[in-house]
C-alpha cells in the first residue's frame, strides 16, 4: 500500500471552507496593542538547541496567538461561572486545555514554551502549566520486550489508558495531578520522578499523539479520547522534506553535545564520522519518524483548531485557523 497523499500547506490555504487563512502579515496584525514581555535572553531560555525564533516572530505570530486564546479562556470561564450560577451547583477549578501536535523535530516543544511565557503574562490566567505525553511512553525496557522501540512514537507505544485517566482527572479539577517524567537526555522515563500539576488556569499538553484517535497497544480502539478534553488544539506543520532536514541536524547537535558528555543517550554516535552520523539520522527518520508522520500525524493536522505552516528557515509563514 502506497503512502497517502500528502496536502502542502499551499493546497490547505486554497481550500477556505474549513479555515480562515492568514498570511504573516495579516496574521501579525491582529496583535493590536498586546504587550511583549520577552527580552532577547528570555527568548533565548525558550528556545530549542537548533531552533531560530527570533523576537520578530514572536511579535508577528507568537502575540496574536496568545491574545486569541486569551479571549478563547475568558469566554470558556465566563460560560463556566453561568453554568455553575443555572445550576446553583460550586464546581472544582477546571483548566483550560490547549492540545500541541506536530511532528518530531517540527519544533513542538518551543512553540509551546513560548506560548506558555506569554499566557502567564496575562493577569486573568497567570498559572499556565506545560506537559508533554513523552511521559506517557511506556519505558524502554517493556518497548524491548514488546518489540516495539522501532515503534516509539507511534500509537502503540503509549500507555493510553493512563493518559486518557490523567487528563480527565485534569480536566475535572483534581489536585496535585502526578504525571511520569521522560528525559530526552536518557531516551526514557526517568524512575520515580514525576511532574505535579496542581489546578492550573491554563493546561498545555504538547505531544505527537494528541490528536490521534488510534489503536492501543493491545490493537484496540478506545471509545474515549485524549482530545475529548480539549478546549483548543494547534498543530504546527512543516513539509516532509523540510522536517527531515531539522531532524538529522537535531541528531548532530545532540550527537556533538554528547561528546563531552558519556551520560547521554547519543553518546553511542560519538564515534561515526559526520557523513556516517548524517546517514544514520536519516535512516532513523525514513524508517521510523516519517512513517509514523504520514501514518498518524499529519492525517490528523485538520482536526486542530488552529495550523501553523512553518517554512524551511523555521519562521511560521501563514497561519489557519478554524471557522466557528
Amino acid at each position: 500500500m502506497g503512502q497517502p497523499q500528502v496536502e502542502t500547506a499551499a493546497s490547505a490555504l486554497r481550500r477556505p471552507s474549513l479555515y480562515h487563512a492568514f498570511t504573516r502579515q495579516a496574521w501579525s496584525r491582529l496583535r493590536a496593542d498586546t504587550p511583549m514581555p520577552l527580552d532577547e535572553a528570555e527568548l533565548a531560555h525558550l528556545r530549542g538547541q537548533h531552533e531560530h525564533v527570533s523576537l520578530d516572530e514572536v511579535t508577528d505570530i507568537y502575540l496574536p496567538l496568545s491574545r486569541l486564546v486569551h479571549c478563547y479562556v475568558a469566554a470558556a470561564q465566563y460560560l463556566h461561572r453561568t453554568t455553575a450560577d443555572f445550576l446553583g451547583t460550586t464546581t472544582a477549578k477546571a483548566p483550560y486545555i490547549i492540545g500541541m501536535a506536530g511532528s518530531v523535530a517540527v519544533g513542538k516543544s518551543t512553540t509551546a514554551r513560548i506560548l506558555q511565557a506569554l499566557l502567564r503574562q496575562w493577569p486573568q490566567h497567570p498559572h499556565v502549566d506545560l506537559v508533554t505525553t513523552d511521559g506517557f511512553l511506556y519505558p524502554n525496557q517493556v518497548l524491548h520486550e514488546r518489540g516495539l522501540m522501532r515503534r516509539k512514537g507511534f500509537p502503540e507505544s503509549y500507555h493510553l489508558p493512563a493518559l486518557i485517566e490523567c487528563v480527565s482527572a485534569l480536566k475535572a479539577g483534581q489536585r496535585r495531578v502526578t504525571i511520569p517524567v521522560y528525559s530526552h537526555h536518557f531516551y526514557d522515563i526517568v524512575p520515580d520522578q514525576y511532574q505535579v500539576i496542581d489546578q492550573p488556569d491554563i493546561l498545555i499538553i504538547e505531544g505527537l499523539n494528541v490528536l490521534q484517535t488510534g489503536v492501543d497497544a493491545h490493537g484496540h480502539r478506545p471509545s474515549v479520547f485524549v482530545s475529548d478534553f480539549f478546549d483548543f488544539t494547534i498543530y504546527v506543520h512543516a513539509e516532509t522534506a523540510i522536517i527531515r532536514q531539522w531532524y538529522i541536524e537535531r541528531f548532530l547537535t545532540f550527537r556533538d553535545l554528547a561528546k563531552t558528555d558519556p551520560t547521554s543517550f547519543f553518546s553511542r554516535f560519538v564515534d561515526l564520522t559526520d557523513g556516517e552520523a548524517q546517514l544514520y539520522a536519516r535512516l532513523i527518520w525514513e524508517v521510523i519518524n516519517e512513517v509514523n508522520l504520514h501514518q498518524n500525524i499529519l492525517p490528523t493536522r485538520e482536526r486542530a483548531h488552529l495550523i501553523l505552516n512553518k517554512g524551511s528557515d523555521h519562521t511560521v509563514q501563514s497561519v489557519l485557523l478554524r471557522k466557528i
